[in-house]
């Protein structure tokens, strides 16, 4: 099932699926996101699931993949990427995420950020703490994804963040 070959989007699906059999709900976020809208532009190599459940139902479902617990992360003796739990609730600044992407590939799921979401996701790390590499990333997404601009200035200008925002419209229209 997941060896030394399997790519972080493989994995995400596995592990998503893993944990939707174990009636666990968790949804991708991050820079393994990013990974995935990106075709791997930018390459993680942690996959962040947030998740409701319990760390013990956690715990249990990721081990009967094939993981186990090192400090804060799941790693898997086959795989060089490696899965954290962090604490909910899913939030891009102050906007709370009630719904999200559900991707299929064949038996397979991927409980995901939306494109647009995860552009906000990138953009929420830009306008806090002044991070030009989300900033970047969030431009790759836009380059690569259907995103929805009207909702990001929307919520650019709930975070009071408009004058930010301008750095991303002017690096996409450039």
């Amino acid at each position: 099932m997941i060896n030394s070959e399997t790519t972080l989007e493989e994995l995400a699906y596995i592990v998503c699926t893993g944990l939707k059999n174990h009636q666990i709900d968790a949804v991708l976020t991050g820079g393994a996101a990013v990974s995935i809208y990106t075709e791997n532009k930018y390459q993680s190599f942690d996959l962040d699931f947030i998740s409701y459940k319990s760390h013990k139902e956690i715990a249990t479902a990721m081990k009967s993949l094939g993981f186990s617990q090192k400090n804060r992360y799941f790693v898997h003796p086959e795989t060089k990427y490696f899965v954290e739990f962090p604490p909910g609730p899913i939030s891009l600044g102050a906007e709370f995420v009630k719904k999200w992407a559900l991707l299929k590939k064949g038996d397979r799921l991927l409980q995901i950020l939306t494109p647009t979401q995860s552009v906000k996701d990138r953009l929420a790390s830009f306008f806090h703490w002044d991070d030009k590499e989300s900033l970047n990333q969030a431009i790759w997404i836009f380059q690569n994804q259907e995103v929805d601009l009207e909702d990001i200035k929307r919520w650019a200008k709930n975070e009071k963040s408009e004058e930010k925002l301008k750095f991303f419209l002017d690096k996409i229209s450039a």
